[in-house]
């Protein structure tokens, strides 16, 4: 079974949607120390400007140290549901399909989860089922008890729990993976490169690791064409 593990991350760019597509299960680490500057609250879309940053805010308790990703709650206080639909909205207006999912992801964007993974998670799910993933299975890595260690031991405790034999990484893992703790676990590893095709974009000039909905709005139902 081909397995990937990677934290909960909000309107993620097209690599991360690749491995969703070749994993057969796809585990969300949620229970993981929260890293305010990373990706888990906020992305970037393409405007006539320029690049523009959507962050999601969430409560100051839930970015103090140790926090795990799974408990940090979104403030409400603050009108970010509608500025960021607005702002897709305004980028995306006279993209070919951006019609076709205007009300899917109003409909998105009309969620109040009190916690910042339970909207990230929702969000995901619905984009790669909508852009045609269908088979790959999803599950948290706070579903499973009793998980001890860091880095790669936890991983290899989560991998055997759920069976699987192969293991899907980003590039970047390379530099710092224990490779022989997965011979011994006999999972077997791979890592990808991400040599996407490119497609036209509203706003040249082209940048391909600005969220997923930049390639959904412009080739639509042709999105997964587009990964490798």
């Amino acid at each position: 079974m081909k397995v990937v593990i990677l934290q909960p991350s909000y309107i993620p760019w097209r690599g991360y949607f690749d491995q969703i597509n070749r994993a057969d299960l796809f585990i969300f680490y949620d229970d993981v120390q929260y890293d305010k500057n990373g990706w888990r609250n906020r992305n970037q879309i393409k405007t006539v400007n320029g690049k523009q940053w959507l962050t999601i805010p969430v409560h100051a308790k839930g970015v103090t140290k140790g926090v795990p990703i799974k408990d940090v709650p979104i403030d409400y206080s603050k009108p970010w549901r509608k500025k960021h639909l607005n702002s897709i909205t305004y980028a995306y207006a006279k993209a070919p399909y951006f019609r076709d999912y205007q009300s899917w992801l109003e409909t998105i964007y009309k969620r109040k989860d009190e916690l910042l993974s339970e909207f990230t998670i929702f969000s995901t799910k619905e984009i790669a089922k909508t852009i045609g993933i269908n088979s790959t299975q999803f599950m948290c890595s706070s579903e499973i008890e009793n998980l001890k260690g860091k880095k790669t031991d936890r991983i290899i405790q989560i991998l055997k729990h759920v069976g699987a034999d192969h293991y899907i990484s980003g590039p970047s893992a390379k530099d710092y993976i224990d490779y022989s703790a997965f011979e011994n676990a006999q999972i077997s590893l791979e890592f990808l490169e991400y040599n996407y095709q490119e497609y036209e974009q509203l706003h040249p000039p082209y940048d391909p690791y600005v969220s997923i909905l930049d390639l959904m709005f412009m080739q639509g139902e042709n999105s997964l064409r587009y990964f490798g």
